[in-house]
């Protein structure tokens, strides 16, 4: 595999209209997939790269649910674990004109027991790149412990890392988040925050200092994802303004994801990460054009007809300030 990435799917079930709630009827909401590790190896995928996932799915209904559709994406299972008994997560999104809200129903399930253990040291090895989020360090302290690891592993393989920090300030107490995340982000080599996020995570408010901050940790690529104002990415010493793609925006959930699963199967593609970057806008811009997290991810084909119709390039900035 090109990518292994490290997590917890979720089942999806997504509000048909704006205002619903899980009370409110069987009809209501849509049946889908999440999870931002999962919706990271699909995009991956569908960008071209060879994607397998490691994690634990009960052998319910939804872990079979989640086995098929990896299968279908071309997504490597051979580091699944299907735990006898166990529930696979699943959670609730419902909208409002200006938000989306989240219901989970995660505690004890089989991702939640993810552990250093499950880690394949030969499959990390042979991956070209990592990826660990902060969710996945949040949801237990075993799985906090599996994301050190697998980044430990790569870093001594050769292997890069990608990590995005995916804050949840629900998950877990501020300061071990902090401690946490900004540990996750020295020991990658991509790191790959929002600008909310980062903001909180660093305490600066300025697009530029939150980026400049991140890459003072250490990675060689930071991509600060801005949404609707781009995205800007560090690499190798110049900043690089990504132009946001627009579009009707129907439901964000994933965008981040997809983002991020792009910009890697670019990047391992052999583009440079500014180009890379303006690839990944566009796929996340077009995630959000349908609801759910999965169904509206992009193929290639499809972002590549879109970056050949003559968009705004990206623009060079200034040099970074360490």
């Amino acid at each position: 595999m090109d990518i292994l990435a490290v997590g917890e799917p979720l089942l999806e079930f997504n509000a048909r209209i704006d205002g619903a709630r899980p009370v409110e009827g069987d009809d209501a909401f849509t049946v889908g997939y999440g999870g931002d590790t999962s919706n990271f190896a699909v995009a991956a995928a569908r960008s071209g790269a060879r994607a397998g996932y490691v994690t634990r799915i009960g052998d319910d209904d939804f872990g079979a649910a989640f086995l098929r559709l990896w299968e279908r994406e071309g997504v490597g299972t051979d580091h699944v674990v299907r735990e006898a008994g166990g529930r696979t997560g699943i959670y609730f999104v419902s909208r409002t004109r200006s938000e989306s809200r989240f219901v989970y129903y995660r505690a004890h399930s089989p991702a939640s027991r993810l552990a250093p253990r499950d880690i394949p040291a030969d499959a990390v090895g042979r991956a070209r790149l990592v990826h660990v989020t902060g969710i996945t360090q949040a949801i237990s302290p075993s799985a906090c412990d599996a994301g050190f690891h697998a980044m430990e592993l790569a870093r001594r393989a050769g292997t890069l890392v990608s990590y995005d920090p995916n804050l949840r300030p629900a998950l877990w107490p501020a300061e071990r988040a902090r401690a946490v995340i900004m540990r996750g982000v020295e020991l990658c080599d991509i790191a790959l925050p929002n600008l909310t996020e980062g903001r909180a995570l660093t305490g600066e408010h300025g697009p530029r200092e939150v980026l400049d901050a991140f890459v003072r940790r250490g990675p060689s690529t930071v991509v600060l994802k801005m949404g609707a104002e781009g995205a800007l990415v560090a690499h190798e010493g110049t900043v690089t303004r990504i132009d946001p793609h627009p579009v009707r925006q129907v439901d964000p959930t994933g965008a981040g994801d997809t983002f991020d699963g792009a910009f890697a199967a670019r990047l391992l593609d052999g583009a440079p990460a500014p180009e890379a970057a303006r690839y990944a806008a566009v796929a996340a811009a077009l995630t959000t054009t349908g609801p759910g997290a999965v169904t509206p991810i992009p193929r290639r084909g499809t972002v590549d007809a879109v970056l050949a119709g003559g968009h705004r390039p990206v623009r060079p900035s200034r040099p970074i300030r360490r």
